[in-house]
């Protein structure tokens, strides 16, 4: 498979070089290592994922392919283990199940049956000479020149993590809200996945204080790569910030306006990451936005293995899989045809279980409102669980309680002494004796600590 495909014989290399480039080497060695296990050291499968644990073992970006196997013997057994190592830089889901394919046909002995390989330099000339960079440039700047905000949920504001800190948490959606959401995207005419950023937006929305919010939406990039695409292996995916208004637009616009924004999207699928980023207000310094939304249709080695009908994986086990990239919080939609899995990897100390919470909640609200009050703002939807809701009351009250024999007044006094060094206020807002906002213009006073503040301070 190695020989067959360029992309996975390409190295990658940027130093000392004014851009990047992608060399294709004629042959390509594929990296076989073999380990021994320790008899008395636990589960072989848990010791091989954690001498290998892709949040520590870094692949040499020069070195094709980008892809490296680890095997070992079961200790007082006849039973191996293979570890595969992919980057990303090579392969997605895509790449993967075009891998397990052919590899099915060559162990079948059906090697004739394979098409020829479209060669990925195809998507590499397309992507160059194709839409300009001007044309890109004028949509993103469109879309987030007003954007002076990162978009960072939960202060999780480092979006160069190595991922040794992100812990994953899935859960699958209950049967009928996966089919009443279907029937919401069918009645508006728009797609699944359209509902599914809505709702994942409104998470950030409420988690970040923003109604104007960002996230990077994973793009399947094969939509309009031309003829052959769908037997190309390489990466086409690619991550574009997409912007989302959570305000007082109504539930069912805001998800047709969604849709029509991720149409655009879909237009640009091959832009720069990082020249849309350059195209809002935001501080370069700063993140345009910490979170990326995957909405996947699910591929599993068990359903390829499934469809030859020689089974040449018989007696082969698939233990499992996992990703890693450096954003601090993703969510990934999972598409099993009917039902709906939602995984989310976090980082510390966010827990991926609450986030997982949050969008089913959101999730329930968005197709709850679709159904009985299309019209409801879409910064109405809520996000916490029950459950969760009601501790945060329970918590509030007791600490008022706590609190009781202090006046406001006097707390705000006495914060500057035991917080000498903290922002004592953003924005003081002037009340009249009817507890009415005072008209820009009326001169007012505040007293914080016996120090008169104006409206202009």
């Amino acid at each position: 498979v190695v020989d067959r495909h360029d992309i996975l014989r390409t190295g990658f290399f940027w130093e000392g070089l004014s851009s990047s480039i992608q060399v294709v080497w004629r042959k390509a060695a594929l990296s076989v290592t073999e380990v021994t296990l320790d008899a008395d050291g636990g589960d072989a499968s848990a010791q091989l994922a954690a001498r290998f644990d892709s949040r520590t073992y870094r692949i040499d970006l020069s070195q094709a392919p980008l892809l490296r196997f680890v095997i070992a013997r079961v200790p007082g057994s006849e039973r191996w283990l293979l570890l595969q190592h992919m980057h990303h830089l090579i392969g997605d889901h895509f790449a993967l199940e075009t891998l397990g394919k052919e590899v099915q046909i060559l162990l079948s002995g059906r090697a004739d049956t394979l098409l020829a390989p479209e060669p990925f330099r195809n998507l590499v000339a397309q992507v160059r000479l194709g839409i300009s960079e001007q044309e890109h440039e004028r949509f993103f700047r469109a879309m987030l020149s007003d954007i002076d905000q990162p978009s960072t949920p939960f202060g999780l504001n480092n979006v160069h993590i190595d991922g040794t800190q992100v812990l994953q948490s899935g859960v699958k959606l209950p049967s009928i809200l996966s089919t009443r959401l279907r029937t919401q995207a069918r009645r508006l005419g728009i797609s699944l996945a359209s509902l599914c950023h809505v709702a994942w937006g409104q998470v950030i929305a409420r988690s970040s204080g923003l109604e104007q919010v960002v996230f990077g939406t994973v793009l399947f990039g094969r939509m309009q790569s031309g003829a052959g695409a769908d037997r190309t292996m390489g990466l086409f995916i690619n991550t574009l910030p997409l912007r989302l208004d959570l305000d007082g637009t109504g539930v069912e616009a805001c998800a047709r306006q969604t849709q029509v924004r991720l149409a655009e999207l879909l237009h640009h699928e091959h832009a720069s990451l990082a020249m849309a980023q350059r195209c809002s207000a935001v501080d370069a310094s700063l993140p345009l936005f910490n979170t990326l939304l995957n909405y996947r249709h699910i591929y599993t080695p068990d359903r390829v293995a499934s469809e030859s009908s020689d089974k040449p994986l018989d007696g082969i086990e698939w233990l499992g899989a996992e990703e890693r990239s450096n954003y601090p919080l993703t969510l990934s939609v999972e598409d099993f045809g009917n039902d709906l899995g939602l995984t989310v990897q976090a980082a510390h100390p966010l827990s991926p279980e609450l986030v997982c919470d949050y969008m089913l909640r959101t999730l329930e609200q968005l197709v709850e409102a679709l159904e009985y009050s299309p019209g409801m703002p879409v910064r109405q939807l809520d996000i916490l669980p029950p459950k969760e809701r009601d501790a945060l009351l329970k918590d509030w009250i007791e600490a008022s309680r706590a609190q009781a024999e202090t006046t406001v007044a006097e707390a705000f006094v006495r914060a500057p002494v035991q917080t000498a060094e903290a922002l004592a206020a953003t924005q003081i807002y002037l009340l009249d004796e009817r507890a009415q906002p005072v008209p820009p213009g009326v001169v007012g006073e505040v007293y914080i600590g016996g120090a008169a503040v104006t409206r202009d301070h």
